[in-house]
């Protein structure tokens, strides 16, 4: 067990005694040049690596004719940041390239092995203590190059940097590996709920019943006593039965406040399905210019943009608010159809979805239309047997929830586990193996 000393630094805490504590500034320097003649733009969506242009998602390379200078240079193993948006990602570059204004750029003035930094300034340690620092809320968090500069950082000798890289990339990988298995697992474990929720919803639980041609591809074959129809068939005789949010100017974006005592329920609530975690409203002024887009409990709501067919019952006990543009509410004839049921078809069969899909015929935005939503086919079981299916699919769904959310609780541990790892190695509480150092 190596001898170890107080850092002085509190996120940092003890390191070994013949490591050293710098500040930033003392190792690495702003990069402030403009250009490169071997550009690839990086992108500021990219989260996963500064990889090169094949393997890293939102990165372009740029036109020949651009003009280079309005970007900021990046040269191979510089480290990037974004200190007007700080969101808690450092990226090191793997090769030459510029990027965006919004970002700044610094590379090492003395010899470092780039690995162990690049772990570094992924430590939760060091992330919290920038955190700490920035202001900010809604918008991202902003942080001067100078006050990260003046930061604390651990130095180890450059034997310990190369050999902790070598080590954590090896171990690292092992619980990358992991959390992948557990992914995958919870992928089957989805496709399966759907695949029952499909056959109940198609096919029902009687393995031995006659079926018959649905005549409707996307279902195909359907029990014989079962009732093919329309979807504005089976909704509540009234007005209103299907309706979507205001459009255009009838509720713009300065007309949602924070607070006030009519709620706007938004596609959020809908894909969580919460609906107390209400994040705007309208006035009374405004939510009686648009009360024919009330909606109330034991509607069902569903998205009808960008992200399409999913599907909530606004509880009983919530109350009346506005719909939000992007949602549709739906009320349905209770002696026709259970809502519950509806719900299955909607969000767990995936034929329901993808013909949606077709008709909207939309080009770069999925979009459901309230006339696509209604003449939409369903089938229909006798009203007891929808009882006996929703009995059915609560109790099989509830297994398979609980198996994912016991592989998610997993992943959740793996991924912490991955974080204390890596700090615990990059401030030196922990040794690397002796097998890890060149000889």
């Amino acid at each position: 067990m190596r001898e170890m000393k107080d850092s002085g630094v509190a996120w940092i805490g003890e390191i070994p005694k013949d490591w050293s504590i710098e500040k930033v500034r003392q190792i690495f320097q702003q990069r402030s040049s403009k250009g490169n003649k071997t550009a690839i733009l990086l992108s500021a969506t990219q989260s996963n690596g500064m990889r090169p242009q094949s393997e890293l998602e939102g990165v372009v390379q740029v036109k020949t004719d651009t003009d280079l200078q309005q970007f900021k240079t990046v040269h191979k193993n510089d480290f990037v940041i974004s200190l007007r948006s700080f969101q808690g990602g450092f990226e090191m570059s793997d090769f030459e390239g510029v990027c965006s204004p919004a970002y700044q750029v610094f590379f090492n003035t003395k010899s470092i092995h780039h690995g162990y930094y690049k772990l570094l300034f992924k430590s939760q340690g060091l992330i919290s203590q920038i955190n700490a620092l920035t202001v900010g809320i809604r918008e991202g968090k902003n942080i001067k190059y100078e006050t990260f500069s003046y930061m604390s950082i651990p130095i180890p000798k450059l034997t310990d940097q190369q050999a902790i890289a070598t080590y954590l990339d090896s171990k690292c990988t092992e619980i990358d590996e992991l959390i992948t298995l557990q992914e995958t697992m919870i992928s089957e474990l989805q496709a399966y709920k759907q695949s029952v929720i499909t056959e109940a919803v198609t096919k029902g639980l009687d393995k031995n019943v006659k079926l018959k041609d649905s005549g409707v591809e996307w279902i195909g074959e359907i029990p014989e006593h079962w009732e093919l129809m329309k979807l504005k068939r089976a909704c509540a005789k009234e007005q209103y039965n299907i309706k979507t949010g205001p459009f255009g100017s009838q509720l713009k974006g300065s007309d949602l406040r924070d607070e006030g005592l009519v709620k706007v329920y938004n596609q959020r609530n809908v894909i969580d399905s919460n609906f107390d975690d209400v994040k705007f409203f309208v006035t009374d002024e405004k939510a009686r210019d648009l009360k024919s887009f009330y909606t109330r409990p034991n509607d069902i709501l569903i998205t009808s943009r960008g992200t399409i067919c999913k599907a909530a019952i606004l509880p009983n006990d919530k109350d009346m608010g506005i719909l939000h543009p992007c949602l549709i509410a739906l009320r349905v004839d209770t002696k026709i159809i259970d809502r519950l049921y509806l719900l299955y078809l909607i969000n767990g069969f995936s034929g329901f979805r993808t013909n949606i899909s077709l008709e909207s015929n939309a080009t770069t935005i999925e979009v459901i239309y309230t006339d696509t939503l209604k003449n939409i086919y369903i089938a229909v079981p006798p009203f007891n047997e929808q009882q006996t299916l929703i009995l059915y699919l609560d109790q099989k769904t509830t297994e398979i929830d609980s198996l994912i959310a016991i592989k998610q609780q997993k992943i959740a541990e793996l991924k912490e586990y991955k974080k204390s790892t890596i700090f615990e190695y990059v401030t030196g509480k922990k040794e690397v193996p002796a097998e890890y150092y060149k000889n």
